[in-house]
């Protein structure tokens, strides 16, 4: 039966429509990046919230709260670890796939991993693809507009860079688990169930998520340094970044051809984690509820281990909630600083305080510019590092005001938890568990903000990148 003319001049406006909107959300792909991650990531938090609704995903049929399935899904997704329920005994063992899921999407990047499929099915990148995957492993691509090339990651550079990144995930991942599974069969884990717990702690420690897949979590295991060790490796490896990973992949032990985001990267890290367990062992040694009790081995190594843990890694053998409040202070500045750029880690990025560093010493000296390895970082770049930290304490502030004063809780376990949200990291003194509903909401939120990044944020809210073609007086204000 033939369509009438109406029905025909409907079929065609809905053809239209389709094709401008589809239209718009190609240009949206290469005008603004920033724009287009932020509204993939929202969608995906919308679908996994859908499906961590669902009565089939609870352990007893019941379907959770919305609170609860909207904060679980943005830890998933932005790779964080917080969890208002328990997720051993709160999920089915579709809920834990589904978690399984959702933190390996939520690591890789969703443009990423968008670009990686495209490369998988047509063997080849077209512009448009490169510009998306390039937004997503270099911040500083967030905006629209020409972008200078002598960085880490050259746009010739991205079908390399994303062949690494599924290859280094599904190696590492691969790796952790078959390191992982003699030591939980030994700690009386059923040989069956550890070969579903073995991958999924090998996915959390990678993608930096901490979630673990049994009752007890590590206790039973807290004397086992050989899987304790291999879990602060995995966190390394997924905080580091994968354009890190891409010039060690390259370059090896070469470290004169390493690039100076690679240098920067993995120094500050070696720094901050040697430094952070120094100073956490110095203020926790004599506390009887933490490393009070241990011997001096146990006590140094749990100070290491907890460094590692605090750069985004989230698993805990010890109770946060039983840390002195100097100990807390601490924790959260190294969460705040975080890991790598373009990495399973959150928080500020270590290479933001390495350049911010080195401008203080630059300008200390008396130099120029900022100089490193014999390399100078322009002023745009520091201007981002600077721009970074100021989001993202501007971030951590409001929600920390707001939830405390909802809540009325310990300043230093609002700033705790605020922080960890932040960074992504997992760790927690307890109080995330009993925020109340407005809470919940807030820290989900501050969650969002810092997996996007605060450079990729300020971006998606800015208007489109403008030539200026003129330039103003200058007037020097009294600074300091």
């Amino acid at each position: 039966m033939a369509a009438t003319p109406n029905e025909a001049r409907l079929s065609t406006r809905l053809r239209r429509i389709a094709y401008e909107a589809w239209d718009r959300m190609r240009n949206l792909t290469t005008a603004s990046p920033a724009r287009f991650a932020v509204l993939v990531f929202a969608t995906l938090i919308l679908l996994f919230t859908a499906l961590f609704s669902l009565p089939a995903a609870s352990a007893d049929g019941q379907r959770v709260p919305l609170a609860d399935a909207v904060f679980t899904a943005v830890s998933t997704i932005c790779v964080t670890g917080l969890s208002t329920v328990n997720m051993y005994t709160q999920w089915s063992p579709l809920g834990h796939v589904i978690t399984y899921i959702g933190v390996n999407v939520g690591a890789l990047g969703v443009l990423t991993l968008a670009s990686i499929l495209g490369l998988i099915i047509s063997k080849r990148l077209g512009l448009r693809a490169k510009l998306i995957a390039a937004g997503d492993s270099n911040p500083l691509r967030a905006h629209g507009g020409p972008v200078n090339e002598g960085q880490t990651v050259r746009l010739g550079e991205v079908g390399q860079l994303l062949r690494t990144v599924a290859l280094s995930t599904l190696v590492i991942e691969a790796a952790l688990t078959v390191l992982i599974y003699p030591s939980l069969v030994i700690g009386g884990i059923d040989p069956l169930v550890a070969l579903w717990e073995a991958p999924y702690y090998a996915a959390m420690a990678f993608t930096n998520t901490g979630f673990v897949p049994n009752a007890d979590g590590l206790t039973p295991f807290a004397k086992d340094y050989f899987l304790l060790s291999v879990l602060m490796l995995g966190v390394f490896l997924g905080s580091i970044g994968f354009p890190v990973i891409f010039t060690l992949w390259r370059h090896y032990w070469r470290f004169r051809l390493w690039s100076l985001h690679a240098k920067l990267t993995i120094i500050t890290t070696v720094v901050l984690f040697v430094a952070g367990a120094g100073v956490i062992l110095l203020l926790e040694y004599d506390n009887p509820l933490t490393f009070g009790s241990m011997d001096a081995w146990d006590t140094t190594f749990q100070a290491f281990f907890l460094s590692a843990m605090t750069r985004s890694g989230g698993f805990s053998v010890i109770d946060i909630g039983d840390l002195n409040g100097a100990t807390l202070i601490v924790g959260s500045m190294l969460m705040f600083v975080g890991g790598g750029s373009a990495s399973t880690a959150g928080g500020i990025k270590v290479t933001t305080l390495a350049v911010l560093a080195l401008a203080v010493w630059s300008e200390a000296k008396g130099r120029p510019s900022v100089q490193a390895f014999g390399r100078r970082i322009p002023s745009d770049v520091q201007r981002v590092a600077l721009s970074v930290v100021a989001w993202g304490a501007t971030i951590v502030a409001l929600s920390t005001v707001i939830i405390s004063r909802i809540t009325n809780a310990p300043i230093e376990y609002v700033l705790f938890d605020v922080i960890s949200s932040f960074a992504t990291v997992g760790l927690s003194t307890g109080l995330t568990a009993e925020l109340p509903d407005s809470a919940v909401y807030v820290l989900a939120a501050t969650m969002f903000m810092g997996r996007i990044g605060t450079v990729t944020l300020a971006a998606a809210v800015a208007a489109s990148s403008r030539s200026q073609l003129y330039a103003l007086p200058v007037e020097r204000p009294i600074v300091g």
